[in-house]
């Protein structure tokens, strides 16, 4: 759905008054969730406190053209970039977890 915004942003990038929209990224969505985890074994490794809070991003440094248009190419290539290394992380993930199933269930060969 990202990717699809910010399709339509490059594609509305002259176009007047047009306002550049974003998708909220899955981690900032996770983040606000409120979840917290519960070690139930001793031997549970404890969370680390100073990894916990991530630096937001300053989104102010982008300009408004006089026409009222708001898309930064160069904001949108980065998200575009940005999506697209989540998604082959996803996948990469999605693959070896299938490919880990794959063998405990079939066994080695």
């Amino acid at each position: 759905m990202r990717q699809a915004v910010v399709a339509e942003n490059v594609a509305n990038a002259n176009t007047p008054g047009y306002v550049a929209k974003d998708v909220a990224p899955f981690k900032a969505v996770y983040d606000q969730t409120q979840l917290e985890l519960v070690s139930t074994n001793s031997g549970h490794m404890p969370l680390d406190p100073l990894n916990a809070d991530d630096a937001t991003k300053d989104a102010s440094s982008w300009e408004v053209v006089p026409s009222g248009n708001s898309v930064s190419m160069e904001r949108e290539m980065l998200k575009a970039n940005e999506v697209g290394r989540e998604y082959s992380m996803n996948t990469a993930i999605v693959k070896a977890f299938a490919q880990m199933y794959a063998v405990s269930v079939k066994g080695t060969s």
